[in-house]
């Protein structure tokens, strides 16, 4: 299994241009822009992390992003105040990668990109929140989190993601443990999880491709299998799919069988909405 210095010691790309969303330094997105004119499609790219700044920012995607630059695809690849930073947490993680999702609608103008289909990919906590995303127009307006007009989602490549978080939080055995999640969700809404975790959001009506390694030691398999029979009795187009021999880090770093097969999936989803 790779280990995290097997990516990042990697050399590393650079962003083509950096979109602030907000004032702090944390609101921002790196734009990765293939070359020419455009219109160019465009992913929506979450990193993951347990939820929390102090463990990965935006730059553990550089080389996922880079990747899909030379696929001839643009990224935007988004950061956010995770819960262990000043009004991250419920509800301003949400507000952040919301607003910063929000945000692509401008700069596709700027940097003249076509969000057809909308596409969101994201690693870990980052797949679930990617996930979240495109669950956004199903929120209550009554939630803190609710939005009029949310960019659409159309499909999500959810790469070892955590999408229910009452299961994570009944899991003691996934990496980022069980005590992050009280800072994920309102314990002050008769129903905590209703806005934040996906299965009471289902049906999301986007497809849904979650790809799991089966050695993956930070988020265990069946936490994937469950969620994904749970969109499928929603009434989702959810798919499960498992790479052998494949842990965490596998999963964002080009060049393994993950990876590869996380990109054809972007791949098909671009050419299928054009």
């Amino acid at each position: 299994m790779l280990t995290w210095p097997d990516l990042t010691s990697r050399a590393r790309g650079a962003p083509d241009a950096t979109v602030a969303y907000g004032d702090d330094p944390l609101q921002v997105a790196d734009l990765w822009r293939p070359a020419g004119d455009g219109p160019h499609p465009v992913v929506v790219m979450v990193h993951g992390g347990c939820w929390q700044t102090s463990i990965a920012d935006r730059r553990l995607m550089d080389w996922a992003a880079a990747n899909l630059r030379a696929a001839g695809i643009a990224v935007w690849n988004i950061d956010y105040r995770g819960v262990d930073r000043a009004g991250g947490g419920y509800p301003g993680t949400f507000r952040d990668v919301a607003a910063a999702a929000d945000r692509l609608r401008d700069a596709a103008a700027d940097f003249a990109l076509d969000l057809r289909g909308g596409i969101a990919i994201g690693h870990s906590a980052g797949g679930h929140l990617a996930l979240w995303l495109a669950a956004r127009h199903r929120l209550s307006p009554d939630s803190p989190l609710h939005r009029p007009a949310p960019l659409a989602i159309g499909t999500v490549i959810c790469l070892g993601g955590l999408p229910d978080l009452a299961a994570v939080a009944a899991s003691p055995d996934n990496g980022c443990g069980t005590e992050v999640i009280a800072r994920l969700v309102d314990p002050s809404r008769p129903s905590p999880y209703a806005d934040t975790s996906l299965p009471p959001l289902l049906p999301i009506d986007a497809v849904q491709h979650l790809v799991n390694g089966r050695e993956d030691r930070i988020v265990p398999l069946r936490l994937g299998e469950a969620y994904v029979a749970q969109a499928q009795a929603a009434g989702d187009d959810a798919r499960l799919h498992t790479v052998a021999d494949t842990g965490h880090v596998e999963l964002i770093t080009p060049g393994t069988a993950a990876w590869t097969h996380a990109r054809a999936l972007v791949v098909a989803a671009v050419e299928r909405d054009r």
